[in-house]
């Protein structure tokens, strides 16, 4: 009974080739429960995080390899034809190498999620992880094709003029890609700085792979591809440690030299009142104007996210210090002189 024909092969080769299939799928249940009571645990006890990985990413891959095993050698002792032999041994060829690369992609993603977070932006780590991706399975395709004969030299020329094209068509988008990683990794601005950048000066609302988005003062949201922000000066205004403020001040022409001295010292000692500037001033008597005597006051702003609240605060002070002192401020007049 055994030695019956049976498409083209005995029963007792057929269920040979269905053992040898049984004994890899048991052997598959037990290098999964070694690995997960036995090496999984072991590899827990060590310091090193890279066994855990290893280990959790190798048991499918490990799955599939013995069963491909299995199925190719079970295949073999049936396969009379060399047709069909050539068949099952470029299949089996493409699936090996398909699976190798399949453990090496699975292991490498893990190591970038494990290791990525500490030295690369959040936003860049997953554009980082595509890209590695994508390179390493275009290497195990290109060897599989490979494998079983298929030029792939000439295959890409092939499609080379189409790539061209696509390239042309996508060149913006490339472009702005770039720009994203660009500001990824230099950092000029993050999201929720305050920059300013050609005619838009706003607030960092999202910073995307092709776009970053601003939220000007107006309250429009304004999308600014990538690559014009690498390609142009931005100001990040959170960044500055100090803001720089310059202010004039005219009093009548009928101050005297005391009250303009008195009117410089108010300006210097302003810093005691107002904690938000620094205590470095600039104060002179700078010029005679057409209609007034010109006073130039500079301060330093501490913290810049407060600027117009600490400029407003300045204000005041300066008007009521002035008030108090009977200083007054001078505006545009013309005196006549006629001769009798």
């Amino acid at each position: 009974m055994l030695e019956e024909i049976l498409f083209d092969n005995s029963i007792k080769d057929w269920g040979i080739s269905l053992l040898i299939v049984i004994t890899a799928a048991v052997a598959c249940k037990i290098v999964v429960l070694f690995n997960r009571h036995v090496l999984k645990k072991l590899a827990a006890k060590s310091k090193s995080h890279l066994d855990d990985i290893l280990f959790s990413t190798l048991e499918k891959p490990a799955v599939m390899g013995i069963m491909l095993a299995a199925i190719w050698v079970a295949s073999m002792r049936l396969i009379k034809t060399d047709s069909a032999h050539k068949i099952i041994e470029d299949a089996y060829r493409i699936l090996t190498v398909i699976n190798v690369t399949w453990f090496i992609s699975k292991f490498v993603s893990a190591l970038i999620d494990e290791y990525g977070e500490k030295n690369f932006n959040n936003r860049l780590l997953p554009l980082l992880k595509r890209g590695v991706l994508i390179l390493i399975w275009a290497i195990g395709i290109v060897t599989a094709l490979h494998n079983v004969g298929i030029q792939v030299a000439t295959l890409l020329g092939g499609l080379g003029i189409g790539g061209v094209a696509v390239a042309l068509a996508a060149q913006d988008s490339i472009k702005n890609i770039f720009g994203g990683i660009t500001i990824f990794t230099d950092r000029p601005f993050s999201i929720g700085d305050l920059i300013q950048f050609d005619s838009y000066e706003g607030t960092v609302q999202d910073i995307g792979l092709r776009s970053t988005r601003i939220l000007t003062y107006e309250k429009r949201m304004v999308t600014v591809p990538n690559y014009k922000l690498t390609d142009a000066s931005v100001v990040n205004i959170s960044a500055e440690p100090q803001r720089r403020v310059l202010i004039k001040l005219g009093l009548t022409y009928d101050t005297t030299p005391q009250k303009m001295q008195e009117a410089i010292e108010l300006l210097k000692n302003l810093p005691q009142a107002v904690e938000e500037i620094d205590n470095e001033t600039i104060v002179s008597f700078s010029e005679f104007g057409e209609s007034a005597l010109i006073i130039t006051y500079i301060y330093y702003i501490k913290k810049p996210i407060n600027a117009y609240e600490t400029n407003s605060k300045v204000n005041f002070e300066i008007l009521n210090r002035f008030n108090n002192a009977g200083l007054n401020f001078a505006f545009p007049t013309q005196t006549i002189y006629l001769n009798s």
